[in-house]
């Protein structure tokens, strides 16, 4: 008869477990030691001014450049009455002028609000209806389109570098320094707010990890865009951490940015899968990134065939990790670690601590799937003015609920099963998208595969796959993936119909929407 499964909780350094309790699944607490209260636009005070910033398409921007400019934005706000805890929207593309105006709002105290310039102008207003800024900085066309009265203070330029040196207004750790919309995939988006504390933890944690994955002497390059915490906390937030340096590319273009990378001597890529996938097509792509030495994918979970395709072309190990907007937003990564395996989205950052729970809160038997609890100096403050939202996700005491299912493997790597908001529950019994999908991408003329539930009289629920052929390979038929379904998985778990559309909606970081499949079904 095999071992019986134990539960698991591994402690902090100096704990054990009391003969009351059995152990439970608990992810170890790395050695962190706490975040000082800090400005995060201080970071960038002393790098040196002469030195390479941003690069936006045509040139660099020095950091003596960009402190100036930041520094003449916080006196014109200062002088306009926007300071400590003001709401300072900024519609910007991913520019040297976005990344001004966001050090510029911190170091004047404000609360930066990143928005995407290119939302329709419906839901532009009604997110700056939501927040109430006092100042909103954006560029001509949406400062233009505005309505008047929408905040006292509209400005569509950031000021040039002026002679003071720049100067951050003193803020504490949980003094609340930007506010970022969750994507509402799921619902109605929310405005998470991430203090200064929350940001600058969640930098150090990642340059605490072993391997230095950020350094001073490196050049980075990203298509993420900055109002999306991992362009915003994860790309820009370690340049201004490590006074390195870092191209943005407003729209991601694959030839255009392999011939910017080759230009630049690029050393880090930070990407979503599809621009990845995208890079691995192009023969090019291994002279490109001759340089480079990390590569890390984000804000969507990393297909193992895309990871291991980019790897084959170009010989970079592409990385990833496990985060959200809450969490500032890395929680887990594999960079450090020294391995990839695959699907994994690697170990807690240090100073994170991780729970796989069951509906009752308990933690669940080792090797089981739960939801994944995270707590840490780098969750979130709540919700903006959402007190009952709030409640939902945090715990009394810090544990914010992520809504996701996790299992830990055996060599204690984190794997991501699926959302439990995206679960669909078949005659009592649960079924993972992500394991359906995953059988469905291995069809060959399957390019992407979507698994949402429909409303069943008899089961609850049924199964529904949407289906991307690719246009490259012979046409895949329903019954192909019928049968390989049926070969790999219960029967509970195969879909009861098969859609075939042309592509599949997405939200701004690539995400299938599920809700927008599930309005079709429904339609």
């Amino acid at each position: 008869m095999p071992p019986r499964r134990g539960r698991y909780r591994a402690r902090r350094a100096g704990g054990g477990h009391g003969h009351g309790s059995p152990p439970r699944w608990r992810l170890p607490l790395g050695p962190f030691d706490g975040v000082a209260a800090v400005n995060l636009a201080s970071l960038v005070t002393e790098h040196e001014g002469g030195t390479p910033a941003i690069h936006d398409g045509t040139r660099w921007a020095t950091w003596g450049e960009l402190r100036g400019r930041a520094g003449a934005l916080a006196s014109e706000l200062a002088a306009r009455d926007v300071g400590p805890g003001a709401r300072v929207a900024i519609a910007w593309p991913s520019s040297v002028e976005f990344v001004a105006a966001y050090l510029g709002a911190l170091a004047a105290g404000a609360v930066a609000v990143p928005l995407n310039p290119n939302s329709p102008l419906p839901e532009l207003s009604g997110e700056l209806e939501r927040v109430r800024p006092a100042a909103v900085l954006a560029t001509g066309v949406v400062a233009a389109a505005l309505a008047p009265g929408t905040a006292p203070v509209v400005l569509d330029s950031v000021p040039e570098a002026g002679a003071a040196p720049l100067s951050a207004v003193e803020r504490a750790d949980d003094d609340p320094a930007v506010l970022l919309f969750t994507s509402g995939t799921a619902g109605a988006p929310h405005a998470a707010v991430l203090s200064h504390g929350n940001l600058i933890a969640n930098l150090r944690q990642m340059l605490a990890l072993p391997g230095e994955i950020a350094r001073r002497d490196d050049v980075g390059l990203t298509a993420v865009p900055l109002f999306h915490v991992f362009g915003l906390n994860v790309a820009l937030g370690l340049t201004l951490a490590t006074g390195s340096a870092l191209a943005l590319e407003e729209r991601f273009d694959p030839e255009a940015s392999l011939a910017l990378a080759t230009d630049i001597g690029v050393t880090s890529l930070v990407g979503v899968p599809a621009m990845f996938a995208a890079w691995a097509q192009l023969s090019g792509a291994d002279g490109a990134f001759s340089s480079v030495r990390q590569a890390v994918s984000g804000a969507v979970a990393l297909p193992p065939e895309i990871a291991a395709h980019f790897e084959e072309r170009t010989g970079v190990r592409l990385s990833q990790g496990y985060g959200l907007t809450e969490a500032s937003p890395v929680v887990t990564t594999t960079l450090g670690t020294g391995r990839n395996a695959p699907g994994s989205v690697g170990r807690p950052l240090p100073g994170v601590e991780l729970r796989l729970v069951d509906e009752s809160g308990a933690d669940v038997l080792e090797g089981d799937p739960g939801e994944i609890w995270v707590r840490g100096p780098n969750v979130f403050q709540g919700y903006f003015e959402e007190p009952t939202a709030t409640a939902e996700v945090l715990t009394g005491d810090g544990w914010l609920r992520t809504g996701d299912v996790g299992v830990v493997g055996g060599g204690g790597d984190l794997y991501v099963v699926d959302r439990r908001k995206d679960l669909v529950i078949v005659s009592g019994f649960n079924v993972y998208p992500a394991e359906v999908e995953q059988v469905a991408r291995q069809v060959p003329g399957v390019a992407e595969a979507v698994v949402v539930g429909r409303p069943d009289p008899v089961t609850g629920e049924a199964v529904e796959l949407f289906v991307v052929a690719d246009t490259g390979t012979p046409q895949v038929t329903e019954e192909e993936v019928r049968q390989a379904c049926s070969a790999s998985l219960a029967r509970y778990k195969c879909p009861s119909a098969v859609h075939f559309v042309d592509e599949l909606p997405r939200g701004l970081a690539g995400k299938a929407l599920r809700r927008v499949l599930r309005d079709q079904l429904s339609a």
